[in-house]
């Protein structure tokens, strides 16, 4: 079997068997460890308080092009997808780490850009940048690492779902990928449209503040929307072994997509990297949230008993089930 045939998430499933197997409790390091493999985030135990972690990797004409990507865009959003995963954990970040893959024949003016967008970004949160690596290679890769906390004992996790809880996310969906659309050829008139849906695709605000008021108020599981709805639901719910039924009319789409793209609904179910916080938890916490939070938040379904045909289940306005194709992300298969 190929990789390309096992696919991302086979291949994750694949790396965290072995590691479970290697596995020596009477190790410290181990004995230590909250939240391995699998989640937003790993987590462990250090002196007072709950370590985070998180790496992710943009590969030149695979997660980026850079004929539509500014590099101040680029360096912004490198930081952005790590911050968001940490607020997806309800954490604090505070350490990051650059590794930079880099054609010689780069300008030294673009990657000026491309590092103070990163620390522009660092400092809204109070996260350093304390070092990395630096290589030369024929295409961009830049690997971003991030280290964070708990402000406590709680975290937001993917495998704490429960049946009877209601299904919420914040802000609006299907902004990135309408955004990716326009960059792509779709022609936007409008400059006020155009610069929301490029702002929306390349400089997503992580929503860290929003992750920590959500432990605050009593939420325990999340995650960040980068895979798009459907898949990420997927994940709390193959974590969590639960089911979930979404209702279609209230998935909340920002009203410039429904403006300007009929698949607005497609585009908000699969589209992928809002970087919205999705969420579970029961009816008098969410009230709770929606008070506690300066932006929208909006139930869109129900973690149910049901064993469903499929883990999550996308309905009408009269509870009929709509087929969908299987949306998100995965590497080696999209």
């Amino acid at each position: 079997m190929k990789v390309s045939e096992l696919g991302e998430f086979g291949l994750i499933d694949l790396i965290r068997d072995i590691v479970a197997k290697s596995q020596n409790l009477e190790r410290a390091s181990w004995q230590k460890t909250l939240v391995g493999i699998g989640d937003d985030a790993a987590a462990w135990q250090s002196n007072g308080h709950i370590e985070l972690a998180t790496t992710d990797t943009l590969v030149q004409n695979i997660h980026f092009d850079l004929r539509l990507t500014r590099w101040e865009e680029l360096g912004w959003k490198a930081l952005a997808v790590n911050l968001s995963d940490i607020a997806a954990m309800g954490g604090i970040p505070s350490y990051a780490l650059l590794s930079l893959s880099l054609p010689g024949e780069l300008e030294v003016e673009d990657m000026s850009k491309f590092i103070n967008s990163m620390v522009h970004l660092a400092g809204e949160f109070g996260v350093a940048i304390v070092g990395g690596n630096v290589a030369a290679a024929p295409n961009v890769v830049i690997t971003v690492t991030v280290i964070g906390y708990s402000k406590g004992k709680a975290l937001l996790k993917r495998s704490t779902a429960s049946p009877g809880e209601q299904i919420a996310v914040t802000g609006y969906l299907g902004l990135s990928a309408a955004g990716l659309e326009m960059l792509q050829g779709k022609i936007i008139s409008e400059p006020e449209t155009n610069n929301i849906l490029r702002q929306a695709h390349l400089k997503p605000m992580p929503r860290v503040k929003e992750g920590q008021i959500l432990v605050e108020q009593g939420v325990k599981t999340a995650i960040d929307i980068s895979d798009g709805l459907v898949a990420d639901l997927s994940h709390i719910c193959e974590s969590s072994k639960v089911n979930a039924r979404i209702k279609i009319e209230k998935v909340p789409v920002h009203p410039v997509v429904i403006a300007n793209f009929p698949n607005h609904k497609e585009l908000a179910l699969y589209g992928g990297e809002d970087y919205e916080l999705l969420f579970t938890a029961d009816e008098t916490i969410i009230a709770r949230v929606k008070q506690a939070l300066n932006c929208p938040v909006t139930v869109i379904g129900d973690i149910t008993k049901e064993q469903l045909p499929t883990r999550v289940t996308v309905v009408d306005s009269k509870g009929n089930s709509i087929p969908y194709r299987k949306g998100g992300w995965e590497h080696f298969k999209n």
